[in-house]
């Protein structure tokens, strides 16, 4: 518990020594350019969590700045539209630092932080960071092993205003939503819900001013989220052909959804029984990852694929093989 404490008050240090000094003779007049840079900051934890994924470090970086937001709400005069803003980069820094403990696999920490998040965003007014909200319940539902909730989630930000507004934004909730459908049975309206997803996407304005944490969503992220979606309904050869899409049009700078989607491409080929080829591919990500990157949900993931090589082929070369090299990459973790 010091620890975290200590973490979370020298991050509050770092916020501190990158803003200018307001006066103690009068309350300060707080404006758009205060909120911009936040906005800056913002972008750059984005960019952050894109290369490393879910750390502490990130995790209390990004509640600082929470903070900060706020603090400027309470010392300072500014306009309606200022202090939305401020509540929404309020909402924008707790929803990373949720999305960071989800990628930590921290749920109990990640619940925490969606309760101050949805209330900073119903402050901030608009639906745009209520629906990146949604997902990321939808995300903890999942891990808390509430697919209903997940589900329920995933609908309300399916049915969100934003979506109504931005085909883009349509595009991801419906992606998202036919991902969880299709892990709880939901065959039909999975796949119905991919095709709308496709469908928004390509009515989309690329050109379209567009909020800071969608920056992440494009045609190699949908067919990312389409292979997840055909994995869960037995389509392996499809989420496999999706999975290369992804891999081959992902941007560089993300390092984290390029680990991700390879260790899934080494699942779908394990579940065609590609024994050779899945490993080798597993053993890409332990090339490709370094300490930092090879955590979380990805981490748990590999553990998960070394179980089921084993169990499905486990008199193969190339599952003693990986075995040995994958201890060794962890450390001799089991």
């Amino acid at each position: 518990m010091r620890r975290r404490a200590f973490a979370t008050s020298a991050a509050a240090l770092v916020v501190a020594a990158t803003l200018p000094p307001q006066s103690v003779t009068a309350a300060p007049r707080v404006g758009m350019a205060d909120a911009n840079r936040l906005e800056t900051a913002f972008a750059e934890l984005i960019a952050a969590d894109n290369q490393h994924g879910g750390t502490i470090s990130l995790e209390t970086r990004a509640l600082a700045f929470a903070q900060h937001a706020l603090e400027l709400q309470m010392i300072g005069h500014a306009s309606q539209r200022v202090r939305a803003r401020l509540y929404y980069l309020a909402a924008a820094f707790t929803g990373t630092a949720l999305w960071a403990a989800l990628d930590a696999q921290q749920p109990e920490r990640a619940g925490r932080h969606l309760d101050r998040a949805m209330t900073l965003a119903g402050l901030a007014g608009g639906s745009e960071m209520q629906l990146r909200l949604w997902g990321h319940a939808a995300v903890l539902s999942l891990q808390q092993h509430r697919p209903n909730d997940a589900l329920a989630a995933a609908e309300a930000g399916r049915t969100s205003h934003a979506c109504r507004r931005d085909p883009l934004m349509r595009s991801l909730a419906a992606a998202r939503l036919a991902g969880i459908q299709a892990g709880v049975g939901g065959r039909t309206a999975a796949l119905r819900n991919f095709d709308l997803a496709v469908e928004a996407f390509n009515r989309a304005d690329p050109a379209e001013p567009r909020p800071t944490w969608l920056g992440f969503y494009d045609q190699s992220e949908l067919y990312g989220l389409g292979a997840l979606t055909m994995a869960r309904l037995g389509r392996h050869a499809q989420s496999e052909a999706y999975l290369h899409r992804t891999l081959s049009t992902l941007r560089p700078g993300y390092t984290r959804n390029r680990l991700y989607y390879t260790t899934h491409l080494a699942f779908a080929q394990l579940r065609q029984h590609d024994i050779e080829p899945a490993c080798a591919t597993a053993e890409s990500v332990l090339g490709a990852a370094d300490d930092a990157s090879l955590t979380g949900r990805t981490s748990l993931l590999m553990d998960t694929f070394t179980r089921e090589l084993s169990e499905a082929a486990p008199r193969a070369n190339s599952t003693a093989q990986w075995v040995d090299k994958y201890n060794n990459a962890r450390g001799g973790r089991t």
